[in-house]
């Protein structure tokens, strides 16, 4: 292995690392208790992309047709998606999410961001070290959206 190997697996690693450890201390903000990171990520897809058939939505969250449907099912049973049948083909069944479920989203969203500004605060970066935490947040997205 080269020296830029080595690099780029160590920053492999790190990133990894960090962002895993991130993740899951902000997945524990939520507006409701009762409603699972799965079928937050449901919902999330759909405030961001508008309704769509379950087949999309699995393919989306990298899960089965039957698993996605299980999650629908939940979901509109607690009021927060509807299926709405296409005008075009009435065998087609959209999935889109009510008001109550943009309520969620957008409530779990503001907890993890001021979470995350808190914990931000709590540690007082500078403002150069805020610029480049931002300036990696892009590079992280890059990554992400390859």
């Amino acid at each position: 292995m080269t020296h830029d190997d080595d690099l780029l697996h160590d920053t492999a690693t790190d990133l990894r690392l960090a962002t895993f450890r991130l993740a899951r201390r902000l997945r524990r903000e939520r507006a409701r208790d009762d409603v699972s990171d799965a079928h937050f990520a449901v919902l999330a897809n759909l405030k961001a992309h508008g309704r769509m058939a379950i087949g999309e939505l699995a393919q989306r969250e990298r899960v089965s047709a039957p698993s996605m449907s299980s999650s629908v099912d939940a979901l509109a049973e607690a009021g927060l998606v509807i299926r709405v049948p296409s005008e075009e083909d009435r065998r087609r069944v959209y999935i889109e999410i009510t008001d109550a479920g943009i309520e969620i989203v957008t409530a779990t969203v503001r907890k993890r961001d001021a979470a995350l500004a808190d914990a931000l605060a709590e540690l007082d970066f500078t403002a150069k070290e805020l610029r480049t935490l931002r300036e990696a947040s892009a590079l992280m997205r890059k990554v992400v959206e390859r």
